[in-house]
Parts: C-alpha cells; structure tokens; sequence
C-alpha cells in the first residue's frame, strides 16, 4: 500500500541537512531499488531563500506501522532535522 510521508523542517535546517544527507539518500535509494519508491523530495523555501521548509515521500509498505517505524528511523529525524512528520494511507490517481 501507498503511504505519504509529508515532514516539517525546524527553522534553519540546511546545515543540519547538508551533515545528514547522505545517509538519508542512502535510504531512499534502497526504496527505490526495490521499486518501492514513487516520489520523494524537499520543499524548497520561497522567494529564492536558501534552504527547505520540509520534504516529501510517497513509497509502498505493507502497512502503516511499517511506513512509521520507517519515517522515525529517518537520519533526518536522529538529526533534528525534522520537527514533525506525518504518514498517511495515499491513493495514486495520476500518472495513471
């Protein structure tokens, strides 16, 4: 099943990110080589500000505690990256 996982940055979270952004690529690269993976991706700030306000994940578990156990095992969360997230049940309606 598809679950979204919508994350909240705390303020002034880019050098926090950079330290912390191979190991969570790393993570979703494994998603992605199962083929689990349908999006994923950091919400740019507005007004050509450096930084992100949060990030976005779209990928397939077999349920909903799996999908949270694996959004609280993010780097980004051990780091304080995250100040708070957000897993749902998602319906892919396009691309169909």
């Amino acid at each position: 099943m598809l679950f979204s996982i919508v994350a909240q940055d705390v303020a002034d979270s880019l050098p926090k990110r950079q330290s912390a952004r191979p190991n969570h690529l790393a993570r979703l690269e494994a998603l992605d080589a199962e083929g689990r993976l349908i999006l994923a991706g950091p919400h740019p700030l507005l007004d050509g500000q450096e930084g992100f306000s949060g990030s976005l994940i779209v990928a397939d578990f077999a349920s909903f505690e799996e999908a949270t156990q694996w959004a609280e095992d993010d780097p980004y969360v051990a780091a304080g990256i995250y100040d708070a997230v957000e897993v749902k049940p998602f319906k892919q309606v396009f691309p169909k």
